[in-house]
């Protein structure tokens, strides 16, 4: 089998990190060059350390021909600025897991339309897509918590509270970063106004084009180091069985989507592409709950699975990953 030649823009933060060591036990795949213009010419196992002995890949900071998909691991508003700088020819596959491309006014570039990368959403626009828009962390998890009740039309007023570890914020260090202001601490941020509600918005409005949704989100800084869980609380006069049907219904072939009857934790999906999803009832409140990893579900491992969606792949190829459980 010919494999798919690889290259990835911003290769030393978390995401990137993440990219690469998928991609180097994908067996589907190949890495061409990984870039930092930061790190160029040193081993990559000098800033990934857990990756010594795995690889001989050196940063480099070109950017090399001969690639069949481009993976932007980069700040949001670089991703657009690198492909104005740089010219990729158009027949390169373009996977950007930055927030440059997502809302539906934002999704063109030259001659490029970048199509939304929720797989559970959008599976089959993702098989014949050219350029992917890598959805957010928050973002994910929020959706697969509600993306059932809107296809059922039966979304109204939501509240959500999700929590999130340190990596979410990136590597670059911040007041919120450090370790001193983590251990033993949470905080609420952006609070009503977080930046992954318009992508949110508009998948759920996909589904359910009438009936107004008005969805109230807090997040919260975690003192751990990653993954997301979420909570949503909406009122609804249904009972809680034909709802869980509703959900093994819409993810029934999808399969790194869980939907457990037990209570749900974050151990559950660490270092792995899986979403449990959990739901509870009290009198006419529903409450899901929602975990994943925010950097394999929620960042690196989705776009693998974009990337093998887009290359005729199995979309578990390179993600039949074992959960960091202890």
């Amino acid at each position: 089998m010919t494999k798919i030649k690889a290259g990835i823009i911003g290769g030393a933060g978390y995401t990137g990190g993440e990219l690469l060591r998928l991609l180097l036990n994908h067996p589907g795949a190949e890495i061409s060059f990984i870039n930092s213009r930061s790190h160029a010419g040193k081993p990559v196992y000098t800033v990934h350390q857990d990756l010594l002995g795995e690889t001989e890949l050196k940063f480099t900071g070109e950017v090399s021909d001969g690639i069949d998909v481009l993976f932007l691991c980069l700040g949001h508003g670089e991703s657009r600025k690198f492909l104005e700088e740089n010219n990729i020819p158009e027949s390169v596959k373009v996977i950007d897991l930055a927030n440059d491309f997502r809302l539906a006014a934002q999704s063109s570039f030259g001659n490029r339309q970048f199509i939304y990368g929720l797989p559970e959403l959008n599976r089959e626009k993702i098989k014949s897509a050219q350029n992917i828009a890598n959805p957010g962390c928050f973002a994910t998890a929020i959706q697969l918590g509600l993306l059932p009740l809107a296809k059922a039309g039966i979304l109204s007023e939501i509240y959500t509270t999700g929590i999130t570890g340190s990596t979410g914020a990136g590597q670059s260090l911040s007041a919120t970063s450090h370790f001193s202001w983590r251990q033993n601490n949470i905080q609420a941020y952006k609070t009503l106004t977080h930046q992954h509600l318009g992508e949110i918005g508009e998948s759920l409005l996909e589904l359910q084009p009438e009936n107004g949704i008005d969805l109230s989100f807090v997040p919260w800084r975690g003192d751990f180091t990653r993954g997301i869980f979420i909570s949503s609380v909406i009122r609804l006069d249904r009972n809680l069985t034909e709802l869980i049907e509703l959900y093994k219904d819409l993810y029934r072939e999808h399969p790194f989507i869980q939907i457990s009857t037990e209570a749900i934790f974050l151990k559950q999906v660490i270092n792995t592409n899986k979403a449990v999803i959990q739901l509870e009832k009290t009198g006419n409140k529903l409450v899901v709950h929602t975990v994943l990893d925010n950097l394999i579900k929620g960042a690196s491992g989705q776009a693998v699975q974009n990337m093998n969606l887009v290359f005729g792949l199995d979309e578990t190829t390179g993600l039949k990953l074992k959960a960091n459980y202890f």
